[in-house]
């Protein structure tokens, strides 16, 4: 097994650990995007996913563990190759350009790691209820008599507070920047960036960072525009 390791230590086999690991996080990102949008359809219709969702509690958490395990790794082997590319250029740049892409890569790791740690703060508001708790234990009463937990009012109650709704437009947008440059990164990394293909590659990057950012952003800017409200308002 010591070739893995050697791989690892090689700046090739660190972008694949880069790839393949963007790759959990990007489709974790899209079916957490599809899963919040639900809240447009309705009350019945976010706590029902929401409910199925906590009958996966013990599997749900080793996803957690794992997302976050990704994650650090992700981070961690940017950083790394961050200064592997250092290393290999110790003569400073001359070319504007030059500079240019070196500040990009510089954002991709320290976006990466905003978007990491507002991961942690989401998951302490909406997941672990350690911000405004009166938020995350509200409940909805069913006809049946069941009470569960009440995902569409903890949600609309908690980005109606500006600051939150606030910081969490503000990861989007890092993790938009974050994907623009990361998915044209992937396809160059497992050798699909085809020159017939190397401008549509370029156009998606910025494509699905636009979608996936609108997608989020909808949601505390609907709640914040009186579109989405807590149960027993008035819109």
């Amino acid at each position: 097994m010591n070739w893995v390791g050697r791989l690892y230590r090689s700046s090739i086999g660190a972008k694949l650990v880069m790839a393949l690991t963007g790759l959990l996080l990007f489709g974790f990102v899209v079916v957490h995007l599809l899963g919040n949008l639900q809240i447009f359809a309705g009350r019945a219709a976010i706590n029902d996913y929401g409910e199925k969702l906590r009958s996966f509690e013990p599997l749900l958490w080793v996803a957690r563990i794992g997302l976050i395990v990704v994650a650090l790794a992700h981070v961690a082997t940017a950083m790394r190759l961050v200064r592997l590319n250092e290393a290999a250029r110790p003569i400073a740049y001359v070319k504007q350009a030059s500079r240019q892409v070196r500040k990009q890569t510089r954002f991709m790791w320290t976006g990466g790691l905003v978007v990491l740690a507002y991961t942690l703060f989401h998951l302490a508001h909406f997941t672990w209820g350690w911000l405004h708790p009166q938020h995350y234990h509200a409940v909805e009463k069913l006809a049946d008599g069941r009470v569960r937990h009440d995902v569409y009012a903890m949600m609309a109650r908690g980005f109606r507070v500006w600051w939150v709704s606030v910081a969490y437009l503000a990861a989007m947008a890092c993790l938009a920047l974050h994907l623009c440059h990361g998915i044209p990164s992937f396809f160059q990394t497992l050798g699909l960036d085809h020159s017939r293909y190397e401008r549509a590659i370029e156009r998606l990057g910025p494509a699905v960072a636009t979608l996936i950012f609108v997608g989020y952003a909808s949601i505390p800017v609907a709640v914040l525009l009186g579109w989405v409200v807590p149960p027993g308002e008035l819109p």
